[in-house]
């Protein structure tokens, strides 16, 4: 593969973290926009070889310097915008940046505007503004590529976070509570083991490929009741799903709140697809295989990122009963529990050994996490 020099904004997020871990392992050169150097994650990137940081912030007055400097000789980038600040306008001056600059790739990190498909459903906001920037992507006639990232594994905490905390319960069984109907299909995705991979390929395979598709970077189609069951299986402990409204007992911010509220009613009370006729897992599974499904990640990766949080459940024997072998078909036709891509069999609650956390990428380690603005899955 040929060396490359790639541009990143908001790049201690999960998804541009990951690919700058996967682009600097191939050689290529990556100019990483960050906030600041504060935070384990940001630290990590300054040590990776053909990593140069950029430092400086997208939402004040320099940032059309910043970004002719971030933009300057490089010839791919990958753009996923945030909800800081105003993100269409970022969007748009980040697109128009990369064209000056004769940018010959583009890959931006999209969402849907579910306001636009005539049923009746209302736009969450902070996909809608990410629809509206790729709109513009689209105008200025960059040759782009635009990626649809399913849900986050990573998203799931015994922390009190709305929509995705995996409650303890007193007999050491876990519980979600979310809107989604137990039977409606979700994408899945380890944001942090495959944005990278995925992306490369995609990059790869360069824009005359995709000729401005979507893809979608979906690993996994499970319903709630699907991924609580494989999620069981993982950590060797009962997971139980409840279909309900999504609980508040932290402050949130009000854009936020609002999103929290669409999403009940688009996604929940009317079902709503997640990504409206868009196909998955199929497409992302066949530009890389290697994914971690949520099986392996409950097993291998949520013990240490409670760990890492300050939580000590996982040293704790389970006095649940183990999760039962639902014989129900997953999407890809192999029953229920079965293992899947070669993931071994399921390990006991309660490790036998202290677990080894060094280098754990959690909620706490991005330092947008300190933010007052910040919710889990936002990078």
């Amino acid at each position: 593969m040929p060396t490359k020099t790639v541009a990143t904004i908001n790049s201690t997020g999960r998804q541009a973290a990951s690919f700058i871990r996967a682009a600097s392992a191939v050689g290529w050169h990556v100019k990483a926009q960050i906030r600041n150097e504060e935070g384990l994650v940001a630290e990590e990137l300054a040590s990776l070889p053909n990593v140069e940081i950029v430092e400086g912030d997208l939402i004040g007055p320099r940032r059309s310097q910043l970004l002719t400097r971030l933009f300057n000789n490089v010839n791919i980038a990958f753009i996923n915008t945030t909800h800081w600040g105003d993100e269409v306008a970022i969007g748009k001056a980040c697109a128009d940046a990369a064209k000056k600059a004769g940018v010959s790739h583009y890959i931006y990190s999209s969402m849907p505007d579910h306001s636009t498909f005539g049923r009746n459903w209302k736009a969450l906001p902070m996909w809608s503004s990410k629809f509206a920037i790729e709109n513009y992507v689209r105008q200025l006639g960059i040759p782009a590529t635009f990626v649809y990232t399913g849900i986050y594994n990573n998203n799931f905490t015994s922390l009190p976070y709305p929509l995705f905390q995996m409650e303890l319960q007193d007999d050491g069984s876990f519980e979600w509570q979310a809107p989604f109907h137990p039977n409606d299909p979700l994408p899945w995705l380890d944001a942090e083991h495959d944005v990278g991979p995925a992306l490369l390929q995609i990059f790869k395979m360069g824009p005359n490929h995709w000729k401005g598709q979507r893809v979608t970077l979906a690993f996994e189609k499970l319903t709630p009741l699907e991924c609580c069951a494989l999620f069981g299986r993982g950590l060797g402990r009962p997971v139980n799903y409840v279909h309900g409204p999504i609980e508040l007992s932290v402050s949130v911010p009000s854009g936020y709140r609002e999103q929290l509220e669409i999403l009940q009613e688009t996604l929940g009370d009317k079902r709503a697809p997640y990504f409206p006729d868009l196909e998955y897992p199929s497409e992302g599974r066949s530009i890389w295989e290697g994914y971690r499904g949520i099986e392996e990640y409950a097993r291998e990766v949520f013990p240490i990122e409670e760990y890492a949080n300050g939580l000590r459940w996982m040293e704790e024997p389970s006095v649940a009963g183990t999760p039962s072998e639902a014989g129900a078909p997953t999407d890809d036709g192999e029953p229920f529990g079965a293992p899947r891509n070669g993931s071994r069999p399921i390990t006991p609650a309660g490790p036998a050994h202290p677990l080894h956390v060094s280098g754990a990428y959690t909620p706490r380690s991005h330092p947008e996490g300190l933010d007052d603005d910040f919710f889990v899955g936002s990078t």
